[in-house]
């Protein structure tokens, strides 16, 4: 399943907004420092659709507030 997400980084709690059937808007309380939005965002990701993070793929956007994800 390939989703959109839109990051807002630096939030004061953890949330997932859905926009759209594909498309979610995720705020994370890490900084995008370091990698750490990333594995937030992935194990975030993991516990909302009760998945594995090793089946949570970031497929584009590494750097980017917009992201494309697939989950296994």
């Amino acid at each position: 399943m390939d989703i959109k997400i839109t990051v807002v980084p630096r939030a004061k709690k953890c949330e997932i907004i859905e926009l759209g059937a594909y498309h979610l808007k995720v705020k994370l309380i890490s900084a995008p420092e370091k990698n750490k939005a990333n594995k937030e965002l992935i194990t975030i990701l993991a516990r909302h659709f009760g998945v594995k993070k090793s089946a949570v793929l970031i497929k584009t956007g590494l750097r980017s507030r917009h992201k494309a994800i697939q989950i296994l």
